[in-house]
């Protein structure tokens, strides 16, 4: 009986010493969540028979150190959730292992080739909420774009005096009380220089010029102000047309909203025209809500997509797939997916990875005590067979 006790001990023993050393020989790898051998007894009846492998936990819930990288697809969890994948034959699996990169076809892709999953974008940069897909980026670059409206927001400063007696000219700086300038683009990119002149005419009011490469265009802009200081009625954007040779019409609305008159100085704090020159791509950004941005060279970015992430019910209810990969199981309950950093879903570290949660030295002590573990059941099996040998000597 003895004999058979002991040989349980030492495959329970082996079965968690394997275990160990499969955690130490992983703790350079990325997402890698640690395993422990659990243990139980064996009975028959009241009978003790020796000890058997109940099973085999993982530590799901406990993060592993972020590493930087440097690389802008390596994207590590800060909190609860688990980046979705999917392989070649359909199957979607969950993993804390972000090394992330570009297939030939330009889908995301991590390090065994699973495609990642998120919310795509249209070719308008339109977030498709809801609809789980392949994350691909574009690798084209990006067109021009005609500007077509202009937010500007300033204050004009109340204490000036009014401009009596001079006709507008805008090469004469007595002729008109401020001005900005603000670069626009036509329809092939190429940037024009869209200026107003502001003349206060007379108490809380203004007329507004506008030039266009030194050469007017439209009428003059009437704007009203309240004894606030705040528009005295709701001005509509102001359109402004004109033409280059070779290109588009232009039409550019002019949004006025917000703007105060009050007795400080000519300030402008928005001047955010639309538009933009022919750009190439030069790379990509993640944001810690997974919102993927395609970059280039003329200061714009395209949203690609957004990655998103799952959580589980019992996350210890994952099916292990291989060393960084888990499938949904009916222990772990149906995925519950959404975008990064809002309800139990972590925020996103671009440029990072999660490192194993292996902890070595908890890991040697372990080895250690299996190893005595492993010593004093084979010790049963040598006192055993001795005190066999003696018995039979005695008969």
């Amino acid at each position: 009986m003895s004999f058979n006790i002991a040989l349980t001990g030492l495959n329970a023993v082996t079965e968690q010493l394997n275990t160990i050393s499969n955690n130490i020989a992983n703790v350079g790898t990325a997402g890698f969540k640690s395993s422990r051998t659990e243990f139980g007894s064996l009975y028959s009846g009241v009978q003790a028979m020796g000890v058997a492998v109940s099973g085999t936990t993982q530590s799901m819930s406990l993060g592993g150190a972020h590493v930087a990288t440097g690389n802008s697809l390596n994207l590590a969890i800060s909190g609860g959730g688990f980046f979705v994948t999917r392989s070649a034959g359909g199957d979607m699996n969950y993993t804390r292992a972000g090394t992330f990169g570009k297939d030939s076809n330009n889908f995301l892709v991590d390090a065994s080739g699973q495609f990642l999953q998120g919310y795509p974008a249209d070719a308008d940069g339109n977030l498709q909420v809801g609809t789980l897909g392949d994350l691909r980026l574009q690798s084209a670059s990006l067109s021009a774009k005609a500007t077509d409206a202009v937010d500007f927001v300033t204050n004009l400063d109340a204490s000036k005096k009014k401009v009596t007696g001079i006709a507008f000219d805008p090469a004469d700086l007595k002729s008109y009380t401020d001005s900005q300038t603000t670069p626009v683009y036509d329809s092939q990119g190429k940037q024009h220089s869209l200026t107003q002149y502001f003349v206060k005419t007379d108490e809380n009011k203004w007329q507004v010029h506008y030039y266009v490469d030194k050469v007017p265009v439209g009428g003059a802009t009437d704007i009203e102000f309240d004894t606030q200081g705040k528009l005295s009625r709701p001005l509509v954007p102001v359109d402004i047309r004109f033409t280059s040779p070779g290109v588009a019409p232009m039409k550019i609305a002019i949004d006025y909203s917000g703007s105060t008159q009050n007795a400080s100085d000519f300030m402008v704090t928005t001047n955010d025209p639309s538009g933009y020159a022919a750009g190439e791509n030069t790379g990509v950004v993640v944001e810690k809500d997974g919102k993927v941005y395609a970059t280039y060279s003329n200061g714009e970015r395209m949203l690609q997509g957004q990655v998103v992430l799952a959580t589980f019910a019992n996350a210890n209810g994952l099916k292990n797939e291989n060393s960084t990969h888990w499938s949904a199981t009916g222990d772990s309950g149906s995925p519950l997916i959404g975008p990064a950093g809002s309800g139990l879903f972590g925020n996103l570290t671009a440029g990072a990875l999660e490192s194993s949660n292996v902890d070595m030295t908890q890991q040697l002590v372990g080895l250690m005590e299996g190893q005595r573990n492993y010593q004093a059941n084979s010790k049963v099996l040598s006192t055993d067979k001795e005190l066999t040998q003696v018995l039979f000597n005695a008969i």
